[in-house]
């Protein structure tokens, strides 16, 4: 079968070769690995890549532990990770103790969150990692904050929209974070970003809208900012506000939900698998078990299929909430 290969995989390919630096390669491989089209004919090639992404990163984490300093990795979990970024003093603990219930460090003083602390947002009936990071700024920010960021799926970028310059705060994190080649903002094709870079969602929270009943600091930030990234008023004491947060940091992900039944049996009440949007019926397979994509017979569905309990094509495209019953 032939390989069909994407001009976004042919550029992060020729990018790779061209690499004089680990972590350009490594996000070079991760690029291939993610544009590659997922077929039979590319099974072996994205075995390869797998391999090199592996051998890379241990190698890199061996060098990382002889290096002086401290560093930190924060493991993947739930329906994803989005890290929560900004400057000091925004609110940005005390919102993600309310999004999550966990007990993170809350004071009115700057630098209070020295370490990364995950922390799991439920929604629906998934939940989504929120990593709590410390404040980032020109004076000092720790190499392995921008790691963590790069490393996430997407970017919850905190201000305070009370405070008197908030646009300056978005740009020096925004200044901060290009200087580290991740880019949340960009006007050019993601092929034209320098070397090694990485564009990345993100979505602005501006806490403390008690404060702004009217709207009108927000409208007055969009205008200044002149910001394409969509921007939430939140605050910690209106349910409300932060159920729209939870609803657009999950969107932004750009995952579906769904729900497997065993053959004859009810549908497995845990929690539900979530998937990319847009993946098909072979994906999700592959997803629940390596080996279940090449010993799939047939699937059932209950959801986006024409009637319940349809038997759908390998290339079925899958929709949230679908109930698929794989049969192997």
């Amino acid at each position: 079968m032939p390989a069909n290969l994407t001009p976004e995989y042919l550029n992060a390919e020729k990018a790779y070769k061209a690499a004089k630096t680990d972590e350009e390669r490594l996000d070079c491989l991760q690029n291939m690995l993610a544009t590659i089209p997922k077929h039979k004919g590319t099974d072996k090639m994205q075995a390869d890549i797998k391999r090199k992404i592996s051998k890379l990163k241990e190698k890199m984490e061996q060098i990382a532990k002889g290096k002086k300093g401290v560093s930190y990795h924060v493991k993947s979990e739930g329906a994803g990770q989005i890290a929560v970024i900004g400057v000091p003093n925004v609110g940005k603990s005390n919102l993600i103790s309310r999004l999550t219930k966990a007990h993170l460090e809350v004071a009115p003083y700057p630098f209070t969150t020295r370490e990364p602390f995950p922390a799991m947002m439920p929604y629906l009936d998934i939940r989504v990692q929120l990593v709590d990071l410390p404040p980032v700024s020109k004076e000092h920010t720790d190499f392995w904050v921008y790691e963590i960021v790069k490393a996430a799926d997407a970017i919850l970028v905190v201000i305070n929209i009370t405070a008197p310059d908030p646009v300056a705060q978005f740009f020096e994190v925004k200044k901060l974070l290009e200087e580290k080649k991740i880019f949340i903002e960009w006007d050019k094709g993601i092929e034209e970003l320098p070397r090694g870079s990485k564009a990345m969602k993100a979505v602005i929270g501006a806490t403390y809208c008690e404060e702004d009943k009217d709207g009108g600091l927000a409208s007055l930030f969009k205008e200044l900012s002149q910001t394409k990234l969509e921007i939430i008023p939140v605050s910690i004491d209106e349910d409300s506000t932060l159920e729209t947060l939870k609803k657009t940091l999950f969107d932004m992900l750009d995952v579906i939900r769904i729900y497997s039944k065993p053959p004859g049996k009810p549908v497995d009440e845990g929690e539900p698998y979530t998937i990319p949007r847009g993946s098909t019926l072979m994906q999700f397979a592959e997803h629940v078990h390596k080996d279940f994509a090449t010993k799939l017979r047939y699937a059932r569905c209950w959801g986006s299929a024409r009637f319940d309990g349809q038997t759908i094509p390998h290339e079925h495209i899958l929709q949230d909430g679908d109930i698929i019953e794989l049969h192997i």
